[in-house]
């Protein structure tokens, strides 16, 4: 089998987790079929970004021009598809992004390339690659397998593959732009980002989340004391978000935002299938539930049945006593 390639995803001068997070499942599968682990890089000025993603690959081939100083979904395919024509790897690994799913499509129709988008991992069994993606919000994982001939494609979803170390220590080769000239007919204008709130939850190292268990908003000072002794920051489930207590930019899950911070502790959240699809890849995960059955308790790492009113004034005091 052959190579795999990442295309690294970079915006307003910032390298994106999710490059770093499909180089390390890239050197997971390269490893078993042996394969080299190749970063595409295209961008004005990304020097430091080349050596960052070498860390994570045995490659980097990068173009570096003006003419990419901003994303453009036709200039990227115009540079990409005789790039994939002449280095023919298994496989291409690109972000389920907003810039990869305005290009994935596109590339995958120009070159014929058999593409599954949005999936949250891919396996190798029987010598074959597995891309799995979810159904029904994520109840079911459902495994595909490619038909026809690599190169394959694939879209990966954000915040759900974990970052390894920088252990290769790739080479990094500069390439000729395959770009002849700039697009005329499409042209970058300027970032709009969409506004946010106080705190961006999907930034965030420690998470506390309250769902329907809370009750009602006067229980929330509750929360906010622990919150504030742990230095984390809140965020809640669609009913808590429903109820009024936080605003929409502090719900995770399917119709909300995809967290992965280092601790999560769920506070009330019986842990419906929407919920967990948005923090299930956090590092550790508490939960604090006094109904033994709650489904938040199948991927806790630790779990504390018992009422919230209880536990919650205790657990705060106690890391008062710790900090002090």
């Amino acid at each position: 089998m052959g190579n795999v390639f990442v295309l690294a995803e970079h915006r307003q001068g910032v390298l994106r987790e999710i490059t770093l997070e499909m180089l390390t499942k890239a050197a997971a599968v390269a490893g078993q079929t042996g394969g080299e682990v190749v970063t595409v890089l295209l961008g004005s000025g990304v020097d430091a970004f080349a050596e960052k993603a070498a860390g994570y690959c045995d490659r980097v081939l990068y173009m570096d021009t003006p003419l990419f100083a901003d994303y453009s979904a036709e200039k990227y395919q115009k540079a990409l598809a005789p790039l994939l024509r002449q280095y023919k790897p298994e496989l291409f690994m690109i972000g389920h992004t907003t810039q990869g799913v305005d290009l994935a499509p596109a590339l995958a129709v120009e070159l014929k390339l058999p593409f599954v988008s949005d999936v949250i991992d891919i396996n190798v069994a029987d010598g074959k690659l597995k891309p799995v993606r979810q159904y029904y919000q994520g109840k079911v994982n459902a495994n595909f397998a490619f038909k026809g001939e690599p190169p394959y494609l694939v879209t990966f979803r954000e915040a759900t593959l974990e970052v390894g170390d920088a252990v290769k220590g790739g080479s990094v080769e500069k390439i000729p732009s395959t770009l002849p000239e700039d697009i005329a007919y499409r042209r970058f204008i300027e970032y709009v980002e969409a506004e946010v709130g106080d705190v961006d939850i999907t930034q965030s190292e420690i998470l506390v989340a309250v769902g329907r268990g809370v009750k009602e908003d006067k229980n929330m000072p509750l929360i906010e004391g622990l919150a504030a002794a742990l230095k984390a920051d809140i965020c809640g489930s669609r009913a808590a978000i429903d109820a009024g207590w936080l605003s929409h930019d502090r719900q995770v899950g399917t119709s909300g935002k995809t967290v992965k911070p280092k601790l999560y502790i769920a506070i009330g959240v019986s842990g419906a299938f929407q919920h967990l699809a948005g923090m299930k890849g956090a590092k550790t995960i508490v939960a604090i539930n006094k109904d033994p059955d709650a489904p938040i308790f199948s991927v806790a790492d630790f779990g504390i049945v018992d009422d919230l009113f209880k536990v919650v004034p205790k657990l705060t005091e106690k890391l008062k006593e710790l900090k002090s």
